[in-house]
């Protein structure tokens, strides 16, 4: 875990968790399905203005009703609660009763009518004779409010069909205008500037617009699982808030630099100065983005002016990048480390390390492993010190009695290339991956230096060292910090079995094939300009797959 001293900003417990429920009422229209949607009030506290779905606090009161309600033998007494809530909030908000008559039948406009909003709910619907629906109220996403909001809540989003005879209407005190819509109508809408919505009002309208029935989304729900579930986190891009779900690749380094949540990271590319991911790491990302390289090559900046740092991976041979990150390093370098040895990677290190002589430090060592003879001619690398698998390069300064130390392991990960190596940051849980797993993309394993047996027994080993080494954050040479390390190289690892499977499949179908006919079927989901670049890796999927007898 990272250690709290090591954290750039100074932690504040975010805003008190409410629990909540809101309910997507849907019809169907011959152009597609519709929702319900209201303007919440102008002075409301929370979303002033915004179009909203009805729903709202959960009160004590729901949770004593299950008895005048119907329930899905998989519906647990929680998901019944909110249902109820987000029914209860519906009747208020908008007059819709989601009930049934004692003959079954859906309530009419005459029965929701007869129980005034402003009286008890649940004594009103049993005085009626009525049922309420929960059992046809689903669950569609759960979002949890973003930990930097000053009110948040805990809100499953529910959806049910809207019932034939009803019409809302609002209460004109927290509700104005209810409206129906598409999905698609609203998004456009709200791009204009002409339908504000929070994040997560629009982030599910997209998920939903992707249905083409509203019988097509109650038989998404039938899991019981949410099809979203997150709580998204914001950083800075262009100086403006960006709001990130778990999925996207942003979303782990927001948790890693401001774990409280705190909207305070910049997210921008800017090869032009380092960015602190923590006290003790800074990241400067090369002026190199392109195709295979995404925004650049990231070099990082272990240690402090008192230990002194180690650069990992300086990049290419670019004199602005290395006086950069000289300059970012105070001068004061004790090592240079290249994971590998290709050219967007290690070419930086002698320049570097030759800047390092006008200091009063001593000359740091490049560190790594020499190129093997299966690399290419513009991947030759020679180190000053071959680094050994599971060596320790260690910063320490003995300041007013305890010792602070930055201490890497060495792990040698080929794969993506023979003599890949990546470092754990073993105070504070961080794996320098290198090549070998990046955030947006799959590493190209290109043989014969890449060899896609060891690239996979490579990713078994640094889950191992996860759990060895309780490592919750990877570092890529491209790309934003990853959260959830060892479900990120879980996935990792199915994603190129599946990709695997896929080659298998082409090779067999086309037995006489060439590799450029097995793209075709098996990286179908790939861009076609891709596909030369994919045929590298297809070629390793071949070897495994031959040596594994499996062809």
């Amino acid at each position: 875990m990272v250690r709290p001293q090591q954290l750039i900003h100074p932690q504040r417990p975010p805003a008190p968790i409410r629990p909540a429920a809101t309910v997507l009422l849907m019809r169907d229209t011959p152009t597609g399905p519709e929702v319900l949607m209201t303007r919440r009030s102008a002075t409301a506290s929370f979303a002033p203005n915004a179009y909203v779905f009805p729903g709202g606090a959960i009160d004590a009161a729901d949770a004593h009703a299950h008895k005048l309600s119907t329930r899905r033998p998989t519906q647990t007494d929680t998901a019944l609660t909110q249902a109820l809530a987000a029914m209860r909030e519906c009747h208020e908000e908008l007059g819709i009763l989601l009930a049934r008559r004692a003959d079954g039948t859906w309530a009419g406009q005459a029965d929701a009518d007869a129980i005034d909003r402003s009286g008890d709910f649940y004594t009103q619907v049993a005085q009626q004779g009525l049922t309420l629906a929960g059992a046809d109220v689903c669950l569609l996403a759960h979002w949890t409010t973003d930990p930097d909001l000053p009110r948040r809540f805990d809100v499953p989003f529910l959806v049910a069909r809207m019932p034939a005879d009803q019409t809302p209407v609002a209460d004109n005190a927290e509700q104005f205008e209810p409206t129906w819509v598409s999905p698609a109508h609203a998004l456009a809408e709200h791009a204009a500037g002409r339908f504000f919505m929070v994040y997560p009002t629009v982030r599910t309208l997209e998920r939903l617009q992707t249905f083409a029935t509203v019988q097509a989304v109650l038989d998404a729900c039938v899991s019981e699982h949410p099809l979203i579930s997150s709580c998204p986190r914001a950083g800075l891009m262009g100086g403006k808030e960006s709001r990130h779900m778990e999925h996207e690749p942003p979303y782990g380094e927001l948790l890693l630099v401001c774990p409280d949540g705190q909207l305070l990271h910049p997210l921008d590319w800017d090869p032009t100065r380092p960015v602190s991911l923590l006290k003790n790491v800074q990241r400067l990302t090369a002026p190199n983005p392109g195709v295979m390289t995404g925004p650049g090559t990231n070099s990082y900046i272990v240690g402090d002016p008192a230990t002194g740092h180690v650069v990992i991976d300086p990049g290419p041979d670019d004199a602005e990048h290395l006086e950069r990150l000289w300059r970012a390093a105070g001068g004061h370098i004790a090592a240079i480390v290249c994971t590998h040895s290709h050219p967007d990677h290690s070419p930086g290190a002698r320049r570097l390390q030759a800047m390092c002589g006008h200091s009063h430090h001593p000359l740091p060592p490049v560190l790594g492993l020499s190129s093997a003879p299966t690399a290419r001619a513009n991947s030759q690398f020679s180190p000053d010190r071959e680094l050994t698998n599971g060596e320790l390069l260690s910063l320490t300064h003995q300041s007013l009695g305890a010792d602070l130390s930055h201490n890497l392991k060495v792990i040698h990960t080929p794969g993506h290339a023979a003599n890949h190596v990546c470092l754990v940051l073993l105070e504070d849980g961080l794996l320098f991956s290198g090549d070998h797993i990046l955030n947006g993309s799959t590493t190209v394993i290109d043989p014969p230096d890449g060899n896609m047996a060891d690239y996979i027994d490579s990713l078994d080993a640094l889950d191992t060292a996860c759990v060895a080494h309780d490592i919750q954050f990877i570092l890529p040479a491209h790309g934003y910090a990853l959260a959830n390390a060892r479900d990120a190289i879980a996935t990792l690892k199915r994603h190129r079995l599946a990709r695997e499977a896929k080659v298998l499949a082409a090779m067999q179908a086309l037995p006489d094939g060439t590799h450029a006919d097995w793209v075709r079927h098996a990286y179908q989901d790939v861009p076609e300009r891709l596909w030369p670049v994919a045929e590298r890796s297809l070629s390793a999927h071949v070897q495994r797959i031959q040596s594994l007898g499996l062809a």
